[in-house]
């Protein structure tokens, strides 16, 4: 296992009980023997808005980063929040990262994962220009989401 994937597992072990928890980044470093650059880029790529989580920081002695995994109490309100911030150009990665959020949040079932992930895969969009991707995979996620409703 890569020093990446154990920081993430360490800090999900972390967030398992209450869905937050707070970390000192130097105290982590030092636990698991890497420099405290590591902690931040493993949090600052695997522990987005887009994953599920929210990040807030406090610098200075006694600092700490804050991780907590949304949740969501309306299914149609979380889905309208999504809709919101996609914006005009979704890239392949965070899509699939708001779809498995979805899924594990149960606001979609792993049915309806699984055909939006299709619908918005690099090869069911090969005939659209490169350049014109990203636009065309927002606005059918857009309307996947929609449809959901």
């Amino acid at each position: 296992m890569n020093l990446s994937n154990m920081i993430a597992n360490l800090i999900l072990d972390m967030l398992e009980d209450e869905g937050q928890t707070e970390i000192q980044r130097n105290e982590l470093a030092q636990q698991v023997g890497c420099v405290p650059s590591q902690i931040n880029y493993v949090i600052s790529s695997r522990f987005t808005p887009e994953h599920g989580y929210i990040v807030e920081s406090r610098r200075g002695g006694g600092g700490y980063i804050r991780i907590t995994r949304a949740s969501y109490d309306n299914n149609d309100a979380s889905l309208m929040h999504v809709i919101n911030n996609i914006g005009n150009e979704l890239d392949d990665k965070t899509c699939r990262a708001h779809i498995c959020n979805l899924n594990y949040q149960e606001i979609i079932d792993s049915h309806d994962a699984k055909l939006m992930l299709a619908a918005v895969s690099e090869s069911s969009l090969k005939q659209v220009a490169p350049a014109q991707r990203d636009k065309v995979r927002a606005a059918i996620f857009k309307q996947l989401l929609l449809a959901e409703m």
